[in-house]
């Protein structure tokens, strides 16, 4: 069933006072301390949501001060670790056991209420607290288009703390309509990289380039690590003023490169937009805090923007779309001699490293989505030059639209 639901998630700061922000606390440090127990209990026993919480559910409840919906919610989050890490092990990837160590809770309609005053009522280790939503004064904030839309329902959500600052990601849900049910399976495919050289790069060779990212990102850096230094009081309150800077910087980059993302997709008549699975990105990317946050900020923003045009937005498996020709489908270590580089050692096709890998997550979806539908379907990728299927088969655009594509950047303003 969870296919014929469109998901969206809306991230808001809470507005907590000093008793609400040690409830909050507390309920994030018991719920960490639930996962682990309910994981510690269940690893290499069992992995299905029901098993885990008939074994785990008690003890659970026993050593922690979470309440029963908590703790079942606790013993899901486990299996679903559990789960994660058998599907990398089917695959021949290294796992272990998970342990819990990010700050966040997660929460349902029984552990979570929104109201129409933009108050939010949460479940805690004792008692329930009601917080302000820290919305945009203005209706232009993306939150509000899910708030106040009548056909999204809320769903399952995330409370996460980030430099002492509580943030709910509050996940929305609506039925799929029969159009977005089709053009999944058909249509034309947008693929997207992203990375560090190249915040992203498109199939059809855009590239929104990330040194301008990277410069201002290590900056904030640096004036972060000396006032952690510094340790004062005043530096304190230095320090969270700046990382509230920094995430209005990372969110004004994010709306202009998320419209871009869209923009090409439009330009290109593309039914979807293919990203990579963002899960494991600081793994494969050794990206920084902001770096992923960006990651994922710009994942969801594309998402909200490309529905108002009926875009689908959607992940594929990740693993060696850096290493893999798009043309030839040869796979090797040695086909990326260099960060931005790519040379097939099979049929020699030589491109930007980014852009290959952007045609192979687009070309990922395609795959998967005739494979899904059990039929050869029209899916095809978008190109710069025309648009291509799985099987070779190419199609040019009109003379005149694009005369021929590169590998090159260029530059995006």
């Amino acid at each position: 069933m969870g296919a014929d639901y469109v998901r969206r998630t809306a991230i808001t700061r809470l507005v907590v006072d000093s008793e609400q922000r040690k409830l909050l606390k507390d309920t994030v440090t018991a719920w960490k301390r639930g996962c682990q127990l309910a994981t510690d209990l269940a690893w290499g026993q069992c992995s299905d949501k029901s098993d885990v919480q008939a074994l785990a559910y008690d003890t659970v409840r026993e050593e922690t001060d979470l309440g029963s919906q908590h703790t079942v919610l606790a013993t899901h989050q486990a299996a679903q670790a559990i789960t994660g890490c058998m599907e990398h092990q089917s695959r021949g990837q290294r796992t272990s056991k998970p342990t819990f160590t990010a700050p966040t809770v997660k929460y349902d309609t029984r552990t979570m209420t929104l109201f129409d005053d933009e108050t939010v009522s949460l479940s805690t280790t004792e008692s329930r607290v009601r917080c302000p939503l820290a919305l945009p004064d203005d209706q232009e904030g993306y939150q509000w288009q899910y708030l106040d839309g009548d056909n999204w329902e809320v769903t399952e959500s995330t409370l996460t703390v980030r430099d002492g600052e509580y943030f709910l990601h509050i996940g929305f849900r609506r039925q799929k309509t029969r159009t977005e049910k089709n053009t999944t399976e058909d249509g034309t495919v947008l693929g997207v990289d992203l990375g560090i050289e190249n915040l992203a790069v498109t199939s059809t060779a855009y590239f929104l380039n990330g040194d301008e990212l990277r410069h201002k990102l290590r900056e904030f850096e640096k004036v972060r690590g000396g006032l952690q230094r510094t340790g004062t009081r005043s530096a304190h309150r230095t320090l969270a003023e700046t990382s509230r800077r920094e995430v209005r910087y990372l969110r004004d980059v994010i709306h202009r490169a998320s419209r871009a993302l869209v923009d090409e997709a439009l330009r290109y008549d593309c039914d979807i937009i293919s990203f990579e699975d963002l899960s494991h990105i600081r793994t494969r990317t050794n990206a920084s805090w902001g770096h992923r946050w960006a990651f994922r900020a710009l994942f969801e923003f594309v998402e909200y923007k490309a529905e108002v045009h009926g875009i689908s937005v959607k992940q594929v498996e990740p693993s060696n779309t850096s290493k893999q020709c798009a043309e030839c489908g040869s796979t090797s270590d040695e086909n990326r001699p260099t960060r931005t580089d790519f040379r097939c050692q099979q049929c020699e096709t030589e491109a930007n490293a980014d852009y290959n890998a952007a045609k192979n997550i687009g070309l990922r979806y395609v795959r998967r989505g005739q494979q899904l539908s059990r039929r050869t379907g029209n899916s095809q990728l978008a190109l710069k030059s025309g648009t291509v299927t799985p099987n070779g088969g190419f199609t040019a655009y009109p003379h005149g639209f694009e005369a021929k594509f590169t590998d090159k950047p260029h530059p995006t303003s």
